[in-house]
């Protein structure tokens, strides 16, 4: 990636939806050459789709948590596999360090949450999880 692709992810990063017309403008390149550089960068699964970050009208309806999880090292594909199903589990990170994995967790309940929390947990291979509840988000890009 050039310093180009570098700049047109930084724009699609802060707003996926803007015109290849605004992005080109913003960027001082062609329409075309914004195209053909987003048709690259998806062709090498550099962007890999394009998203809506919900505002505080919606996103405060859902309350969200971290989940770092323990895991025996043998049953990592299984644990990863049955999380995956999850509905409420929003992402999934590998870790270094004490925990194995991070889990992201997203319901419209503190009870949805205990219960996504108690499914975790009752996965065979899970050790242990430690678990907070996010009160806010202080930027994210």
């Amino acid at each position: 990636m050039d310093n180009l692709d570098k700049s047109l992810m930084q724009a699609l990063s802060l707003n996926a939806r803007i015109s290849t017309s605004a992005l080109a403008r913003s960027l001082g390149i062609s329409r075309s050459t914004v195209q053909d550089r987003m048709g690259k960068l998806e062709a090498r699964q550099i962007i890999q789709g394009y998203t809506v970050r919900l505002g505080r009208d919606f996103s405060h309806r859902q309350i969200r948590a971290q989940v770092m999880i323990s895991v025996l090292p043998k049953a990592s594909g299984d644990v990863v596999a049955a999380m995956r199903k999850m509905t409420d589990v929003t992402a999934l990170y590998a870790i270094s360090g004490e925990y194995d994995l991070i889990a992201l967790i997203a319901a419209e309940t503190t009870d949805a949450i205990d219960q996504t929390l108690d499914n975790i947990g009752a996965l065979e291979g899970v050790e242990r999880t430690n678990s907070s509840i996010i009160l806010s988000t202080k930027f994210q890009r």
